[in-house]
């Protein structure tokens, strides 16, 4: 009979984990940012906790990870701990062991945040995407996104390719110049499935004559600036740790 594993001990603290990816750093994917985190836990001598059974893996939960090129300075992650440690000591370390440009901005313990599920508390997002378009053409295009009905766009998933409404999560969107183009200032509602900026952008192409890509310019430069709770009342996103 094979015997059983082990059974590891409950968490006895969890932290709650803002960091930001900037620069280059920006086209490392969700699997490179968990590897990389999990490497600097271990350099760091964090003490994590583990699950049980024969395979034991470190208690990390991700939530909301920005697509891969996306930078963002708001990005979440949840580190279940077998011993008690101080949230600000344990930000100092881990950020020294962190790539340069995966930058921890805050950590916190659950108990003094916002009570619920972590990716829960990530209902909406605020965005600024970079263009190369003039901020006549970028205004035009948001105009005529902002008055359809719906915006059909399909993108591939793991499913296969999928069609999905991108009008129905964009809370709000404006234009505006910006030294060599335009910049949009963007209000995603999350939900299922996810529409994400670089949708929006193919919208704002499909039903607004957008023209992004190498040949008109350059890419979209996407920037993920906060990410919450949303109040459908005040229109705001509010701060998942605090």
């Amino acid at each position: 009979m094979r015997q059983q594993p082990e059974q590891q001990a409950p968490p006895v603290q969890r932290l709650r984990i803002r960091y930001a990816k900037r620069g280059r750093l920006r086209f490392t994917s969700h699997r490179d940012f968990s590897r990389a985190f999990e490497r600097a836990v271990a350099r760091a001598r964090i003490p994590v906790a583990y699950s049980s059974g024969f395979n034991p893996h470190p208690r990390i939960s991700y939530a909301g990870a920005a697509p891969t090129g996306a930078a963002s300075e708001a990005e979440y992650v949840e580190l279940a701990l077998r011993e008690v440690v101080d949230p600000g000591a344990t930000q100092g370390v881990l950020d020294e062991v962190m790539p340069e440009g995966l930058d921890l901005l805050d950590v916190v313990d659950t108990a003094t945040s916002p009570k619920g599920a972590l990716a829960d508390l990530l209902t909406a997002s605020e965005w600024i995407i970079d263009l190369p378009a003039t901020p006549e053409d970028a205004a035009a295009a948001v105009e005529a996104f902002l008055g359809a009905e719906e915006v059909t766009v399909s993108r591939m998933t793991k499913k296969g390719l999928r069609e999905f409404d991108a009008r129905a999560a964009v809370v709000r969107m404006s234009a505006a110049p910006r030294e060599g183009g335009s910049r949009l200032q963007l209000l995603l509602r999350h939900g299922t499935p996810t529409v994400r900026p670089d949708d929006v952008v193919t919208g704002l192409e499909r039903v607004g004559g957008l023209k992004v890509g190498p040949e008109h310019g350059g890419l979209p430069l996407l920037t993920r600036l906060t990410q919450g709770v949303f109040d459908e009342e005040t229109g705001t996103i509010g701060d998942p740790l605090h």
